[in-house]
């Protein structure tokens, strides 16, 4: 502990905590058959298997910052400035928008729970491509730690990161 440690104690950092996207199931992460999000060229990658509710909603508070013209992603800034992708499905831009429907749109102030995308995953599957759902934090080099859960089956009420700001 440092001179002013001392004098003024140490303040602990709280984490920054991200909710499950989705109602469903985390995958290992090498599950995923795009090496984009496989090898976390983006950031650190968690695996989704949507459930029965085709529906991606906001992780915490913040703002859309990209929802993409096909609706198959979005991205948000959380209050704490926590960058985070969200993709749905792989390939599936190349869908052009069949079967997603956006429910934001960018500059959008949205809160944790909040439908963000709705999609068909039954056509997704009928059309030849996964629904798994990449979830990256694309910003985790400006913290001292991004955490995520084991895989196993969660709903919208479970932590899946946890990131820990770094000290000032």
């Amino acid at each position: 502990m440092g001179f002013l440690g001392k004098i003024f104690g140490n303040k602990e950092v709280a984490a920054i905590s991200l909710k499950s996207p989705l109602n469903g199931e985390i995958l290992e992460r090498s599950t995923i058959p795009d090496p984009t999000f496989r090898d976390e060229i983006l950031g650190p990658t968690l695996c989704f298997k949507p459930g029965a509710d085709h529906t991606i909603y906001a992780p915490c508070d913040g703002v859309i910052t990209q929802i993409f013209k096909t609706g198959h992603a979005v991205t948000i800034t959380s209050k704490d400035k926590v960058e985070i992708l969200i993709h749905v499905g792989i390939n599936t831009v190349d869908l052009k928008g069949e079967g997603f429907t956006p429910l934001v749109q960018d500059d959008e102030e949205v809160k944790a729970g909040q439908p963000l995308i709705q999609f068909d995953g039954d056509l997704i599957t009928k059309k030849g491509f996964s629904t798994l759902v990449p979830f990256v934090i694309c910003n985790a080099s400006e913290f001292k730690a991004c955490n995520f859960i084991e895989p196993r089956a969660v709903t919208l009420r479970d932590e899946v990161c946890s990131l820990i700001p770094q000290d000032d």
